[in-house]
């Protein structure tokens, strides 16, 4: 009896995969590696993915067919397929694939990265245009942003001659700025309230944690029977983290909760603010739970943070190793700002050079490599080929930085590439796509383009940049970590001497 039952599972499991097999065979699927059994292609992926998928986009073409374990996964490597992804079936692209850190990261995929696309997404995605990320309440928070700009140019000034590890300072200045406008208050400053429950260090490692985990490949995400073995310890640090983020998420809410308590005529101050009256509004199309309050809180500090972070300390290294477009862009803030002031960001449309610098930074160090993956919500045909429903989809904007029919010398930093182009970052120009593009583009793109085009420009005017010590510019390291961001393997550390007077920054 046993044999029998044995036999009849045998025959169906064997029929199923042979209906598989053969469905398979009838779709025109895009050219790609042969998958192994159980890994797929994961054999080829090594530990920066998006240089291993360049490297195989190079010899299967722009729109790519992989298998990561059980998981079909297509790729788009260049203009034509980027924009097939992004625009022209952006709808069939708006879903995202489930995975763990989604689960264990962000309250269940409750935040705008993560969320499935339907109306609890397109009701976040409307909150955070409308309401977060408005130019009135971006205005509204420049005296912010002007303010610790100030600090941080002054406490750098003071801390002249010394060896600095640039992306800790810039990410305690991206922190002070993102946590004020989001939390009313910094979080990245030692405090005598017994009441907080984080370190400024633990503020800045959990983001780091969080960005690493929201990109790393998981085995169990490609491989779902293999996924409660946990074989990378993955898992574990998500579940880790994600205590450790809504331990201090809900101390925020109720900070929040208690001034808002018994005062019926209270105005937002902030962005939590904000986002707890948006929760009170009986209008929403779907209730927004205090999980998702927490979560997309997370998402404005975390979002908020890296990416400015991440490109300006690439922009100065490249600066390093290129002197002579130091000078370059030098002259241009003198002649335009002056060496009396520090430079606003309405100055910014009058410095060309300086967006040239950011957006050849951006083509070479996207912060986002792969941008963050999408699922096909059905199945859908692009160039000739079949991509069928439920199939991960990655946007390689690596490779499309490197398309030698876009880019001359496409691995030299040249920013005078972009002078005189009429190319954006705002999610329109599939050449530079470092926010994305469509549905899912980062939604608060405009407050990370105000952050680094300012926070960039005052550190070229207003400080001369070398090398510690006998270091050379050839020495310098320019390898990258991979994760949702992709910041350099080794901390680029630097000596800043002030151009300009102290009163400058004391104003």
């Amino acid at each position: 009896m046993e044999t029998t039952y044995l036999g009849a599972w045998v025959a169906t499991i064997a029929l199923i995969l042979l209906s598989l097999r053969l469905r398979r065979r009838k779709l025109h699927l895009p050219p790609g590696p042969k998958p192994w059994p159980i890994i797929g292609n994961l054999n080829l992926i090594g530990p920066l993915p998006h240089r291993s998928i360049h490297t195989l986009s190079q010899k299967y073409g722009p729109l790519m067919y992989l298998w990561f374990g059980s998981y079909p996964v297509v790729v788009a490597s260049n203009v034509d397929m980027v924009k097939a992804f992004l625009k022209t079936h952006d709808i069939v692209f708006a879903g995202r694939p489930k995975i763990a850190a989604g689960k264990y990261t962000t309250y269940n995929y409750s935040d705008i990265t993560w969320s499935p696309y339907g109306p609890y997404w397109r009701q976040a995605r409307k909150m955070c245009v409308m309401e977060l990320f408005s130019a009135k309440r971006l205005e509204s928070y420049e005296y912010i942003r002007v303010e610790e700009s100030n600090a941080f140019f002054k406490a750098l000034y003071e801390s002249a001659v010394e060896v600095i590890r640039l992306k800790d300072e810039l990410t305690s200045l991206s922190l002070n700025v993102i946590s004020r406008m989001v939390l009313g208050k910094k979080y990245t400053e030692e405090s005598s309230d017994k009441n907080e429950i984080v370190t400024p260090q633990e503020f800045k490692e959990m983001l780091d944690e969080l960005f690493y985990l929201n990109g790393v490949l998981d085995i169990g995400d490609s491989i779902p029977w293999l996924a409660f073995l946990d074989l990378q310890g993955y898992i574990k640090r998500m579940k880790a983290l994600g205590k450790k983020l809504d331990g201090f998420l809900e101390h925020v809410l109720e900070e929040h909760i208690g001034r808002r308590k018994g005062n019926e005529g209270y105005v937002a101050k902030d962005m939590v603010d904000v986002l707890l009256q948006l929760a009170d509004d009986p209008t929403n199309e779907v209730k927004l739970e205090r999980s998702g309050v927490k979560a997309f809180t997370q998402d404005l500090i975390a979002g908020g943070t890296e990416s400015s972070a991440v490109t300006v300390e690439w922009t100065i290294a490249e600066l390093l190793k290129k002197p002579e477009i130091f000078e370059k862009a030098i002259e241009e803030l003198d002649r335009v700002v002056g060496r009396d002031r520090w430079v606003q960001e309405k100055d910014m449309v009058n410095l060309p050079f300086i967006d040239a610098i950011m957006k050849e930074t951006m083509r070479l160090h996207p912060v986002a490599p792969m941008l963050v993956p999408r699922l096909t919500r059905e199945d859908i045909q692009i160039g000739g080929y079949d991509i069928p429903k439920g199939t991960r989809a990655l946007v390689s904007v690596w490779s499309v930085g490197r398309d030698l029919s876009l880019w001359d010398k496409p691995d030299q930093f040249c920013p005078e590439r972009f002078l005189g182009k009429d190319i954006d970052v705002k999610g329109q120009d599939y050449e530079l796509l470092p926010f994305g593009a469509g549905r899912r583009m980062c939604p608060g793109y405009s407050l990370g383009i105000k952050v680094i085009q300012t926070s960039l420009a005052n550190l070229l005017h207003g400080f001369t940049w070398k090398l510690p010590g006998s270091m050379k510019k050839e020495d310098l390291d320019m390898e990258e970590i991979f994760g949702l961001s992709t910041p350099k393997k080794i901390p680029l550390t630097a000596v800043a001497k002030p151009r300009l007077n102290l009163h400058v920054y004391s104003k």
